[in-house]
């Protein structure tokens, strides 16, 4: 798991970026099997109308640009796409989208994405502190974190009983587990989400800088958990990375 995620981040530093796009984030997660949605880039749009067809309508299109961090602001995230007509129609939509927000854009592809079942919003975060090391962060999405900042904090690595009270431990916790009669969220894969994070962080701690799952969709009980949309801010290469990098490729070779 570890190289697969090193293959996508050093290709990324290889273009000289250190943000990656969300498709390469997801790859990155997906590695360290965190649960991401069946989701294909397209480079043309014979490719996503091929892809569409895979995935079964509806779907959801995201274009990927690295000078696009923030999607919906450039209206580059087009949802319920029911046909190939419209999705031949949404492809040129996007594309002018893009150019009117950033007319300098590189754009790597078109994300098709399944439309997803709405499940309540989480957020998931990494932080690198100088002094502290990585720190990770959890808290309910949505208004929850912007106006009420209703998050906590612990120091990667962590446990199971970590992850546990991380949850418990903010204000917002009787939502996830079941007020006024709503069924209980499936707590059991929002601890195993916060763990295989502090896994990946702790294995690639000499690349990762800033890491947002947001938002990341929780069912109910027994049903899981998908990360939505994702954002991976990587380290700017140095000497040690160089090294690990060269002893990587010699590996691979």
């Amino acid at each position: 798991m570890k190289e697969e995620a090193l293959k996508v981040i050093e290709e990324v530093l290889k273009s000289g970026r250190t943000s990656l796009v969300e498709y390469e984030a997801k790859q990155v997660l997906k590695a360290y099997g965190l649960p991401v949605p069946e989701e294909k880039l397209a480079k043309t749009l014979d490719e996503a109308l091929k892809y569409a067809e895979e995935i079964g309508y509806p779907v959801a299109m995201k274009l990927m640009s690295p000078q696009i961090l923030h999607k919906s602001d450039a209206k580059v995230v087009l949802l319920n796409i029911k046909t190939p007509e419209e999705l031949k129609e949404k492809w040129e939509v996007i594309h002018e989208n893009a150019r009117k927000y950033r007319p300098d854009a590189e754009i790597l592809g078109v994300l098709i994405a399944p439309m997803l079942k709405v499940g309540r919003e989480i957020i998931i975060g990494v932080t690198e502190d100088p002094q502290f090391g990585h720190a990770l962060m959890f808290g309910l999405g949505g208004i929850f974190v912007e106006v009420l900042k209703d998050v906590t904090f612990r120091i990667i690595p962590i446990t199971e009983r970590d992850a546990r009270k991380m949850i418990q431990e903010i204000k917002s916790y009787p939502i996830l587990a079941g007020a006024r009669g709503e069924e209980p969220a499936d707590i059991d894969a929002i601890v195993n989400l916060l763990l295989k994070v502090s896994e990946l962080v702790d294995d690639l701690d000499d690349y990762i800088k800033e890491m947002d799952l947001n938002p990341v969709f929780v069912y109910e009980k027994g049903k899981g958990a998908v990360v939505v949309d994702a954002r991976i801010i990587v380290k700017e290469p140095t000497e040690k990375k160089e090294e690990i990098i060269t002893e990587y490729r010699e590996r691979c070779a």
